[in-house]
C-alpha cells in the first residue's frame, strides 16, 4: 500500500489535465460532485496509460479516494499524474488533484487516488505493455 504524503506543499507528478467545473457539475450547495472529479482523474490517468501502453487501455481499479475539501464551481482544477509501476499488462498511476479558487492565490490539494489500468487490444483482450525506453 502506498503512503499518501499530505504534508508536501506542492503537487507530485506531471500536470496532465486542467479544467474548470461549470454550474452544471455541482450539487445544490454549489460544490462539485465527487463523481465529476473522479471522471477528470480517470481521464488524466488514462491519458498517461495510453502513452505508456501505446494504444487502448481500460481502468480496472481505483484505490484510496479521499476528498480533503470541497471543490467550488469556477475553480481551476489541475490533475497531476505520477507513474508508480508498470507490470506485464498493467500500469499503476497516482493522481493528485489541486485547485486554485477564483479569489485565492494559494493552490490547495483536493484529493488523490491510485488508478490501475490494463493494456487491451482491438478485441478488448488484455495485452502486454510495450517495453519502455526512458
Amino acid at each position: 500500500m502506498m503512503a499518501f504524503d499530505d504534508d508536501k506543499p506542492t503537487p507530485r507528478g506531471e500536470l496532465t489535465l486542467q479544467i474548470v467545473p461549470l454550474p452544471s457539475d455541482t450539487n445544490p450547495n454549489g460544490d462539485v460532485f465527487a463523481g465529476w472529479l473522479v471522471k477528470q482523474m480517470d481521464i488524466a490517468a488514462a491519458n498517461v496509460a495510453g502513452r505508456i501502453s501505446q494504444g487502448r487501455n481500460a481502468t480496472v481499479a481505483m484505490d484510496r479516494m479521499e476528498f480533503l475539501s470541497p471543490l467550488r464551481v469556477g475553480s481551476q482544477v489541475s490533475c497531476y499524474c505520477d507513474l508508480v509501476e508498470i507490470g506485464r499488462s498493467s500500469m499503476k498511476i497516482h493522481v493528485e488533484v489541486w485547485t486554485l479558487d477564483r479569489y485565492d492565490h494559494q493552490p490547495r490539494k483536493v484529493t488523490e487516488g491510485l488508478f490501475v489500468y490494463v493494456a487491451i487490444d482491438e478485441h478488448g483482450r488484455i495485452r502486454e505493455v510495450p517495453e519502455q525506453r526512458f
